[in-house]
Protein backbone atom coordinates (compact mmCIF):
# COMPACT_ATOMS: atom_id res chain seq x y z
CA UNK A 1 0.00 0.00 0.00
CA UNK A 2 1.53 3.40 -1.36
CA UNK A 3 1.63 6.22 1.18
CA UNK A 4 -1.37 9.26 0.02
CA UNK A 5 1.26 11.86 1.04
CA UNK A 6 3.46 13.25 -1.85
CA UNK A 7 5.44 15.87 0.43
CA UNK A 8 6.60 15.22 4.07
CA UNK A 9 7.58 18.68 5.77
CA UNK A 10 9.26 18.21 8.89
CA UNK A 11 9.55 21.52 11.20
CA UNK A 12 12.04 22.04 14.09
CA UNK A 13 10.22 25.63 15.12
CA UNK A 14 12.76 27.43 17.19
CA UNK A 15 14.51 30.48 15.46
CA UNK A 16 17.82 28.50 15.27
CA UNK A 17 15.67 25.40 13.46
CA UNK A 18 14.92 24.40 10.22
CA UNK A 19 12.05 22.95 7.43
CA UNK A 20 12.76 19.74 5.56
CA UNK A 21 10.98 18.98 2.46
CA UNK A 22 10.86 15.40 1.42
CA UNK A 23 9.45 13.95 -1.66
CA UNK A 24 10.15 10.79 -3.44
CA UNK A 25 12.49 12.54 -5.63
CA UNK A 26 13.75 15.53 -3.68
CA UNK A 27 15.00 16.58 -0.42
CA UNK A 28 15.15 20.63 0.62
CA UNK A 29 16.07 21.81 3.92
CA UNK A 30 15.44 25.78 4.98
CA UNK A 31 16.70 27.34 7.62
CA UNK A 32 13.86 28.74 10.07
CA UNK A 33 12.99 31.86 8.41
CA UNK A 34 13.27 35.02 11.18
CA UNK A 35 10.14 36.64 9.81
CA UNK A 36 6.87 35.03 9.69
CA UNK A 37 5.83 36.55 6.49
CA UNK A 38 8.77 34.32 4.95
CA UNK A 39 7.57 31.14 7.14
CA UNK A 40 4.20 31.45 5.01
CA UNK A 41 6.17 32.10 1.76
CA UNK A 42 7.81 28.78 2.57
CA UNK A 43 4.89 27.00 3.70
CA UNK A 44 3.31 28.67 0.15
CA UNK A 45 6.16 27.23 -1.56
CA UNK A 46 5.89 23.95 -0.79
CA UNK A 47 2.43 23.56 -1.54
CA UNK A 48 2.23 25.28 -5.34
CA UNK A 49 2.47 22.18 -7.23
CA UNK A 50 0.54 19.58 -4.29
CA UNK A 51 -2.93 19.86 -2.96
CA UNK A 52 -2.46 20.39 1.13
CA UNK A 53 -4.02 17.01 1.98
CA UNK A 54 -1.28 15.68 0.21
CA UNK A 55 0.75 16.50 2.66
CA UNK A 56 1.77 15.68 6.49
CA UNK A 57 3.59 17.98 8.08
CA UNK A 58 5.49 16.80 11.37
CA UNK A 59 6.21 19.50 14.46
CA UNK A 60 8.68 19.38 16.62
CA UNK A 61 5.96 19.80 19.73
CA UNK A 62 8.40 22.31 22.26
CA UNK A 63 7.38 23.95 25.54
CA UNK A 64 9.96 26.52 27.63
CA UNK A 65 12.26 25.43 30.61
CA UNK A 66 11.95 27.19 33.92
CA UNK A 67 16.34 27.29 32.67
CA UNK A 68 14.92 29.45 29.59
CA UNK A 69 15.44 33.12 30.02
CA UNK A 70 11.53 34.77 29.75
CA UNK A 71 12.21 36.46 26.49
CA UNK A 72 13.82 33.79 24.84
CA UNK A 73 10.84 31.27 26.09
CA UNK A 74 8.46 34.35 24.63
CA UNK A 75 10.04 34.43 21.01
CA UNK A 76 10.03 30.48 21.20
CA UNK A 77 6.57 30.30 22.15
CA UNK A 78 5.83 32.81 19.24
CA UNK A 79 7.81 31.02 16.53
CA UNK A 80 5.88 27.46 17.47
CA UNK A 81 2.38 29.41 17.76
CA UNK A 82 3.24 30.83 14.01
CA UNK A 83 3.79 27.89 12.38
CA UNK A 84 0.74 26.42 13.75
CA UNK A 85 -1.10 29.45 11.99
CA UNK A 86 0.35 29.14 8.61
CA UNK A 87 -0.14 25.75 8.79
CA UNK A 88 -3.67 26.28 9.94
CA UNK A 89 -4.68 28.68 7.44
CA UNK A 90 -3.86 25.93 4.67
CA UNK A 91 -5.85 23.60 6.80
CA UNK A 92 -3.16 21.67 7.39
CA UNK A 93 -3.37 19.49 10.69
CA UNK A 94 0.44 18.79 11.82
CA UNK A 95 1.34 15.58 13.75
CA UNK A 96 2.89 17.02 16.78
CA UNK A 97 6.32 15.01 18.09
CA UNK A 98 8.34 15.69 21.05
CA UNK A 99 12.28 15.17 20.73
CA UNK A 100 12.10 12.53 23.07
CA UNK A 101 9.70 10.53 20.04
CA UNK A 102 11.97 11.28 17.17
CA UNK A 103 15.37 11.05 18.87
CA UNK A 104 14.19 7.71 20.18
CA UNK A 105 13.49 6.60 17.10
CA UNK A 106 16.95 7.37 16.05
CA UNK A 107 18.89 5.82 18.98
CA UNK A 108 19.90 8.57 20.47
CA UNK A 109 21.41 8.39 24.17
CA UNK A 110 19.31 10.08 26.68
CA UNK A 111 21.64 13.00 28.53
CA UNK A 112 23.76 13.91 26.30
CA UNK A 113 25.29 17.80 26.51
CA UNK A 114 23.71 19.37 23.94
CA UNK A 115 26.59 20.36 21.67
CA UNK A 116 27.38 17.01 21.14
CA UNK A 117 23.55 15.20 21.02
CA UNK A 118 23.68 18.29 18.00
CA UNK A 119 26.54 17.35 16.42
CA UNK A 120 25.65 13.57 16.73
CA UNK A 121 22.13 14.89 14.79
CA UNK A 122 23.32 16.91 12.14
CA UNK A 123 26.32 14.03 11.41
CA UNK A 124 23.05 11.53 11.27
CA UNK A 125 21.28 13.82 9.05
CA UNK A 126 24.35 14.00 6.71
CA UNK A 127 25.11 10.18 6.61
CA UNK A 128 21.39 9.67 6.13
CA UNK A 129 21.57 11.69 3.18
CA UNK A 130 24.76 12.33 1.58
CA UNK A 131 24.36 14.31 -1.23
CA UNK A 132 22.05 17.32 0.60
CA UNK A 133 24.90 19.83 0.73
CA UNK A 134 23.27 22.16 3.23
CA UNK A 135 22.53 20.61 6.30
CA UNK A 136 23.52 22.62 8.79
CA UNK A 137 22.87 22.56 12.86
CA UNK A 138 19.62 24.71 12.08
CA UNK A 139 18.05 22.07 9.77
CA UNK A 140 19.14 18.62 10.73
CA UNK A 141 16.60 18.35 13.57
CA UNK A 142 13.92 19.29 10.82
CA UNK A 143 15.70 16.83 8.01
CA UNK A 144 15.52 14.03 10.96
CA UNK A 145 11.94 14.89 12.02
CA UNK A 146 10.80 14.66 8.29
CA UNK A 147 12.68 11.18 8.25
CA UNK A 148 11.24 9.89 11.62
CA UNK A 149 7.71 10.79 10.50
CA UNK A 150 7.97 8.59 7.38
CA UNK A 151 9.12 5.99 8.64
CA UNK A 152 7.24 5.87 11.83
CA UNK A 153 4.27 7.22 10.33
CA UNK A 154 3.92 6.61 6.70
CA UNK A 155 5.95 3.14 6.12
CA UNK A 156 3.86 0.24 5.88
CA UNK A 157 5.58 -3.08 7.23
CA UNK A 158 8.87 -1.43 8.24
CA UNK A 159 9.86 -1.09 4.38
CA UNK A 160 12.31 1.42 3.11
CA UNK A 161 10.65 5.11 3.01
CA UNK A 162 10.95 7.07 0.23
CA UNK A 163 13.12 9.66 1.55
CA UNK A 164 15.87 8.05 0.15
CA UNK A 165 15.41 9.96 -3.09
CA UNK A 166 17.59 9.66 -6.69
CA UNK A 167 18.41 13.27 -6.43
CA UNK A 168 18.54 16.14 -4.13
CA UNK A 169 18.08 19.42 -3.71
CA UNK A 170 20.48 22.29 -2.20
CA UNK A 171 18.29 25.04 -0.32
CA UNK A 172 17.03 27.82 -2.31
Amino acid sequence: MKSPFKKVIGIDPGKGGGVAILTDKTIQVHPCPREVKDMAILIGMCLKDVAPYRVKVFLEKVWAFPTDGRAGSFSFGCNYGQWQGILSTHEIDPVFVTPKQWQSHFEIKKGLPKPIRKKLLKQMAIDRCPETKKITLKTADALLIGIYGVEAHLSHKRELPWVYPRKMEKAL
